[in-house]
Order: structure tokens, then C-alpha cells, then sequence
């Protein structure tokens, strides 16, 4: 293989990494998996590639199999030596931009796994409605958290990132866009601008993320 293969279902996860394979401008085929909640088939299909079942998950050329988005997102920078969507060691942004994108995976995106599915880590069915809404009640105050040292007009001020696609893609997801313009206003600036970038346009559009 030549190009790059990724794994993943339109306005799911795989999008932040779409949009830096656009963005790099690298070759690249999309294959669907379908809905890995609702078809077994579709999550047996993934699990050979990727035994988690998890999207994204990056194909390489050659063969590797690479997961994690944000593993994927320093690997990518590093394989282009572009440094517009990471900042390179002494970067005087680079801090920052390593602290938040390790906060956004470990914390913010696990709320999305746990509250999906609730079957999957609660076995009482009574139970799981209560801890989905204590999830997603934690996801809105780690989006507080992010609001707090956002800055302006792109996360990390006056640099675009790769941050920025994180924060555009997931916005999209719960507790979505009419919360973030109410209770997130910098983040939700920040996601309408990257939705309008001209370079990615063609991505949320492909992932129905431009409503």
C-alpha cells in the first residue's frame, strides 16, 4: 500500500484525523466500518486491524497499524515535518499545546466512550441512565475547563493547531453547538472559524458536520 488507509464512519471520531490527512495534503482511501454500537459484524470487522475496535484507527503505508488520535496527530506532524498543526520543540506554544491535546484524549474524549454505549460499563439497566447523565455532566465541566484557557481566535491564541480540529469535530457531539454558544463561547468561536477554514471545507462536509 502506498497510501494511507483510515478506518472510520462520517462525523465520528476518525474526522480529527481525516482533516489532518487533508490538511497535509496525504493520499489517503476512507473505509467505512459502519456502526460499531449497533453491528457486531462491523466491530469483529475493525477488531482485526485494531482489537479495541476503536476509530480512528490509521493504516500506514507499508502496512503499520496505527491508533490513538493523538499519537497519530504527533506522528503525522513528524512524518511531513509541517509544523502548522503541531508546534515543533521550542515551540514557546508547544507546552501548552502538548498539555491540552494529552487533556482533550485521557479526559474530555473517554466521557464520549463511557456515555455511547452505558451497557457496555453498566450491567443494570437501571443504573445506566444516571450514569450517563453524571458522564455527561462531567464532560460539560472539563468544555468549562477548556473555555477557561482557550484563547483567541484559536486555542492557543494567535496559532492555529491541530487543537482547534479537536475542539471543531467534537462540538459537533454532545452536549453540541447550542451549548457551546451559550456556556463555551470561545470554544464554540473557535469551531465555527475552523469549520469555515476553505482548506476543510470538503472534510465536515463529507462527515455532515457543516449544519
Amino acid at each position: 500500500m502506498t497510501t494511507f488507509r483510515l478506518y472510520g464512519e462520517p462525523g465520528w471520531g476518525s474526522v480529527i484525523v481525516e482533516t489532518q490527512l487533508e490538511w497535509y495534503g496525504l493520499d489517503f482511501e476512507f473505509q467505512r466500518v459502519g456502526n460499531l454500537f449497533e453491528s457486531a459484524g462491523a466491530r469483529e470487522k475493525l477488531e482485526t486491524v485494531n482489537p479495541l475496535a476503536q476509530i480512528p484507527t490509521l493504516e500506514m503505508p507499508g502496512g503499520k497499524i496505527m491508533t490513538e488520535s493523538a499519537a497519530i496527530t504527533l506522528l503525522l506532524a513528524e512524518m511531513t515535518g509541517d509544523d502548522s498543526l503541531v508546534p515543533v520543540p521550542g515551540d514557546a506554544a508547544r507546552a501548552a499545546f502538548l498539555r491540552w491535546l494529552v487533556f482533550v484524549v485521557a479526559n474530555v474524549y473517554p466521557t464520549y466512550t463511557y456515555a455511547d454505549d452505558p451497557a457496555r460499563f453498566v450491567p443494570v439497566d437501571s443504573a445506566r441512565k444516571p450514569f450517563e447523565d453524571t458522564v455527561l455532566a462531567y464532560a460539560r465541566k472539563l468544555y468549562k475547563q477548556l473555555e477557561d484557557v482557550a484563547g483567541v481566535p484559536w486555542f492557543l491564541g494567535e496559532r492555529f493547531s491541530a487543537l482547534d480540529i479537536y475542539v471543531c469535530a467534537m462540538s459537533r457531539w454532545r452536549p453540541k453547538r447550542p451549548w457551546f454558544a451559550e456556556h463555551a463561547p470561545k470554544l464554540h468561536a473557535i469551531a465555527e472559524a475552523t469549520q469555515d477554514l476553505e482548506k476543510l471545507r470538503a472534510v465536515w462536509a463529507r462527515n455532515t458536520l457543516t449544519g
